[in-house]
């Protein structure tokens, strides 16, 4: 007789949530400014940064100053422009031409080559190139020098092997002294950075829908006296919460199957992995989500203060996760800060799985990562909304 009885409360338990669930699916539904956000705004943050937000440096406007005028250094000169990372814009004869162009940013790099360039190159003693560079940037400015400095050295290893530096342009790979150099970057050949941003796109734009419904769906509630309604009716707190955080726990689903499939047929994003793992992945980094925002709601107590709390929350997030700028380059305080934030874990794994193919033996402390914190999370943020309903 007990076993029916609990039997029967489970089943009513999983009715009241089902219920909950239908009511929130049903609000987005017939609200098409939050169907624009859950499907729309996606495909446009995803085009932007598969199109605008490039690390790439092409076609940089590079000055020249060519004192030697001979064959090898219009051969160096014609290796630069073949690598498709530098444009001549201009030529002259004197030094300051080049520094007024890089002041008035009529150049980003300057090339300077000096009388003798030939001969010192072809004596063995060593030739000499000044490259300057506009700073201003100093992303630009450390790509475009690194890549100056490899045409340089391959330039010099083709001249080495005896050869007139034509096509040295065409990778780093030369011959010194017997030592054969080789270079290749693994799964990502072309190093490309849009193989590198479209993915990690997946993990913001599900960070930013489930705390934006979760806060925003809560505070509404409570606005317009609904709230109240819920907490006279039979649901009980946990069911509450379970039946506002599910429906947006499968929105971010399909946000994640929407984002993953543009990547992979528009973008041609190589997807190496597996889907399982990625969709485990995004189940824990969910929680962490659905916590994040719940715990804003308990916050915040109009819409406008949980919009407000969840771009306080959202940007550091960002910062913090290694989408843009890579954890290694950070202070030591910073490095050990990301490791409390979800992004920064799941980012590591669905880059490792659409680039490197990679399993869950590999994304093992990311996955236990995003589990504890996920569980903690999501426990701390409906023992706070249970406090409020209750």
């Amino acid at each position: 007789m007990r076993r029916r009885t609990a039997g029967n409360g489970l089943a009513r338990r999983f009715e009241r949530v089902a219920v909950m669930v239908r009511k929130e699916l049903l609000q987005v539904v017939r609200d098409p400014r939050l169907w624009r956000l859950i499907l729309v705004a996606p495909m446009i943050q995803l085009m932007v940064f598969g199109y605008a937000v490039s690390t790439d440096v092409r076609h940089t406007a590079t000055f020249v100053v060519d004192h030697d005028h001979s064959q090898r250094s219009r051969d160096l000169l014609d290796a630069f422009t073949a690598s498709g990372y530098f444009d001549v814009v201009a030529r002259s004869e004197r030094p300051a031409d080049a520094v007024a162009a890089l002041d008035h940013g009529d150049a980003v790099v300057a090339l300077e080559v000096p009388v003798g360039f030939a001969a010192d190159l072809e004596s063995g003693r060593g030739a000499v190139v000044q490259v300057l560079v506009d700073g201003t940037n100093s992303n630009i400015a450390n790509v475009a020098l690194g890549y100056a400095e490899r045409i340089v050295q391959s330039y010099g290893a083709e001249v080495a092997l005896g050869g007139t530096g034509a096509g040295a342009s065409g990778g780093a790979a030369g011959r010194l002294g017997g030592l054969d150099v080789r270079e290749r970057a693994w799964y990502n050949p072309d190093l490309a950075s849009r193989n590198y941003n479209v993915p990690a796109v997946v993990g913001t734009l599900m960070l930013l829908i489930c705390l934006l419904l979760t806060a925003l769906a809560v505070v509404r509630e409570r606005e317009i006296g609904t709230l109240e309604q819920l907490m006279v009716s039979p649901l009980k707190p946990l069911e509450m919460v379970a039946g506002k955080a599910l429906p947006f726990a499968l929105i971010g689903l399909v946000d994640l199957t929407l984002v993953t499939t543009l990547a992979v047929a528009w973008f041609g994003i190589p997807f190496k992995g597996s889907l399982l793992v990625l969709l485990a992945a995004s189940v824990l980094f969910l929680l962490s989500a659905l916590g994040l925002g719940l715990f804003i709601s308990t916050i915040s107590s109009t819409q406008q203060e949980a919009f407000m709390s969840t771009f306080l929350t959202f940007m550091p997030a960002i910062l913090l996760s290694g989408f843009m700028f890579p954890v290694s380059s950070m202070p030591v305080f910073f490095r050990w800060l990301t490791l409390a934030n979800p992004l920064r874990h799941y980012l590591e794994i669905v880059r490792a799985v659409f680039l490197k193919g990679a399993g869950f033996a590999a994304l093992a402390p990311q996955f236990l990562a995003l589990a504890v914190m996920g569980v903690a999370l999501l426990t701390f943020a409906a023992s706070r909304f249970r406090k409020r309903v209750g």
